[in-house]
């Protein structure tokens, strides 16, 4: 009877190891999901692209604090399959319409011995997978605190990755490109000085969007979409297995995150190709976030934009009035020191330009009391938002920029003083309001108050969002500099209309600049989460600083024109001094007529590191826009114009890198020329090292 009883009990145990092992999977073309929970009651994933692992076998889970954990001892409740097939418009975009279809596998967990419920959604799209945690409202678990994501993405091999460290309070250094097994940030952190604050706990962690490409060409991108009341994920790298898993920034305590049930994390991304250019053509971060809460979106508006913010950077002028806080007279008046760019007749030069050029906003940074009181300290009262200095004019710059066409775009520098700017800021947008502004870049230098929080936390990542909701309260467009990167949020919030949180084109200002391939690979990596204001457009490439007059753009003056159409904003910033782009005032014309917003885009090929061509068609028009761009390698494209509508004759400007120019030598030499063009035409292209050429197509 023993022994009958003891093999009644090993085939109860099999059974049940079966039953805990049993795959529940979703196929869409070529991706497959596969979810389980394994022996011990975790719940696992993989993710195929055709016979090909792209994720192995990893596991999810949390633990909480007090010591509680969710990634172990589960159960299968029920398992909910559906499918979604839907086309929405983007209020601002790179194309008019976007199809969001996947099919969705939902699986309702339950803790043994605890009885906590945790679900996970997964959504499976023709190119690449989203999938998150949900808690639902339930007795045993309503407030708690995440001590630790358990999330993995185990990889296939040691693949070729385009990473940045995982810095809590930056995304603004040089990408590598190295092996995942060669991972180590250490000496790129010690070494990146030009970057105001730095906060890398882990040698081994980087950021995301990761941008991966296997030993067999398969593309990989790993990054989050709506990250909503959660701290940004970065990954911590197992160079052994090639394994990531997720680091989430921690707040002042150590704790990543505060939170109720019910509550749905961000969404984990993984976008898979054996086409690089597919990567660039994916909506899936897009798509994984809310439609727009905001219900009349006319007042958003795309905009190009000018401004004094170039001859700060240079050194030819300053943000600050006087020298310092103490620079003042026998009646306690700031003595200006005559180098403050932020004047009402400096100004006024601006305005004239961008009425002259069909380019629709102006901004001016340091027009505000302050400026000589903040730099390099931890000061929480810095700016009020709606002082301006003595010789800013706020009235008479308004209805100078309205008689001639121009919008006055404010900019609001917290300091990183996040509690003040809350406090002050509807004092700050009536100011906006009150005076005609319609758009504001906000700026996030320096550490964090409240002290010791993080630039990419939960608190942070919370107040930049509450900046957008109150700014669409007044109908306010923003552009966010040095806050967190961003992840699809501007289809939910379209007033989120760009981002900084990168390495921009300011790096040739202040420091050694950027590497000649930078370009090439921002659009697999910080914009996949959406659009950048990289202040592209610089035309005098070289003895630019009054700091060093040697200094270089590693970049053609082709280049910087291409980056209007490679880098995708619906803000566009023409970046140099009126003076620098009248001397090359046919070359001007490109940045005149190139819009900033689209309805269809065509990713006409692209490299990672190396090069990124794309065609771009004008939002309510018939003309296309092409930008190409190499690294440290010459080319000489020949781009089938098929894309074209048929039985439609075009006449295309054609602006090229001039023979014997690259970024080296002769940058700012190049060639305009005009053909006519059909799709049945193949348009040659030749770039110089480091160099780029644009191209205007308007339909005759």
């Amino acid at each position: 009877m023993k022994i009958k009883i003891a093999i009644l009990i090993t085939l109860l145990l099999s059974l049940n190891v079966v039953f805990a092992q049993k795959e529940y999977s979703v196929d869409f073309q070529k991706v497959k999901l596969i979810f389980s929970l394994d022996a011990k009651g975790t719940p696992v994933y993989k993710v195929l692209y055709g016979s090909k692992d792209i994720i192995k076998t990893s596991r999810l889970g949390f633990k909480l604090t007090e010591n509680v954990s969710l990634n172990s001892d589960f159960k299968i409740l029920s398992v909910d399959n559906s499918r979604f097939d839907q086309t929405w418009k983007p209020v601002l975009g790179e194309v008019g319409k976007i199809r969001n279809n996947y099919k969705q596998l939902l699986v309702h967990l339950q803790q043994n011995n605890s009885g906590k419920l945790l679900d996970i959604a997964f959504r499976v799209f023709a190119d690449g997978v989203g999938f998150r945690y949900v808690f639902p409202k339930q007795q045993d678990l309503k407030y708690f605190i995440v001590s630790e994501e358990e999330t993995q993405f185990n990889l296939a091999g040691d693949h070729t990755a385009f990473w940045i460290p995982g810095d809590y309070d930056s995304n603004e250094y040089e990408y590598t490109k190295s092996k995942i097994s060669q991972i180590d940030n250490s000496s790129i952190v010690a070494s990146s000085t030009d970057i105001c604050v730095r906060t890398v706990k882990d040698a081994s962690s980087v950021q995301t969007p990761l941008m991966l490409k296997t030993t067999e060409g398969l593309y990989i991108n790993i990054h989050e979409a709506a990250q909503i009341n959660y701290p940004a994920m970065q990954l911590h790298v197992d160079k052994a297995s090639y394994g990531l898993t997720a680091s989430l920034v921690p707040d002042a305590i150590g704790n990543k995150a505060y939170l109720h049930a019910p509550f749905s994390t961000p969404w984990r991304t993984i976008i898979v190709s054996d086409k690089a250019a597919d990567i660039l053509s994916s909506k899936l971060i897009l798509n994984l976030n809310e439609p727009s809460v905001i219900k009349n979106t006319s007042w958003i508006k795309p905009m190009k934009f000018v401004g004094v913010w170039w001859e700060m950077q240079t050194g030819k002028g300053g943000w600050n009035y006087a020298n310092l806080a103490d620079s003042t007279d026998a009646k306690g008046q700031l003595i200006p020191n005559g180098k403050h760019s932020a004047n009402t007749k400096n100004v006024k030069r601006y305005i004239d330009f961008a009425a002259a050029n069909n380019i629709q906003g102006v901004l001016v940074e340091g027009w505000n009391v302050g400026w000589e009181d903040w730099f390099g300290t931890w000061k929480e009262h810095v700016f009020d938002f709606v002082t301006p200095y003595p010789d800013f004019n706020v009235k008479e710059l308004q209805l100078y920029a309205a008689k001639k066409g121009v919008q006055m775009i404010m900019h609001n520098e917290t300091a990183s003083s996040a509690t003040e700017y809350e406090r002050y800021i509807d004092t700050a947008y009536k100011f906006m309001k009150k005076f005609g502004y319609r758009s504001v870049k906000t700026g996030y230098v320096g550490k964090v108050i409240p002290r010791g929080e993080f630039h990419d936390g939960q608190w942070m990542t919370d107040h930049y969002l509450r900046v957008v909701k109150k700014a669409a309260e007044y109908k306010v467009t923003v552009d966010a500099h040095e806050a967190v990167r961003p992840t699809g949020l501007n289809r939910t919030y379209p007033n989120w209309i760009a981002s900084e949180a990168g390495r921009g084109n300011e790096y040739f200002a202040f420091s050694h600049g950027n590497p000649v391939n930078h370009e090439t690979i921002l659009p697999f990596t910080r914009l996949m989460g959406g659009p950048m204001d990289y202040t592209p457009g610089i035309f005098k490439l070289s003895n630019y600083a009054d700091a060093d007059p040697n200094r270089k753009l590693r970049s053609t003056l082709c280049k910087q024109l291409a980056l209007y159409v490679t880098l995708y904003s619906p803000l566009q910033m023409a970046a140099d001094l009126p003076e620098n782009y009248m001397a090359h005032k046919d070359a001007l014309k490109f940045i005149s007529d190139v819009p900033v917003d689209w309805d269809d885009t065509k990713i006409i090929d692209a490299e990672p590191g190396e090069y990124v061509t794309i065609a771009r068609k004008g939002k309510g028009t018939n003309n296309w826009f092409i930008g190409a761009i190499t690294g440290e390698d010459s080319r000489a494209l020949n781009i089938d114009m098929s894309f074209l509508d048929k039985n439609k004759k075009y006449a295309a400007v054609v602006y090229s890198d001039a023979p014997g120019t690259d970024y080296l030598t002769n940058q700012e030499g190049y060639v305009i020329k005009k053909i006519d063009v059909t799709n049945k035409s193949t348009l040659s292209l030749n770039l110089g090292k480091g160099g780029g050429a644009a191209v205007s197509i308007i339909q005759l």
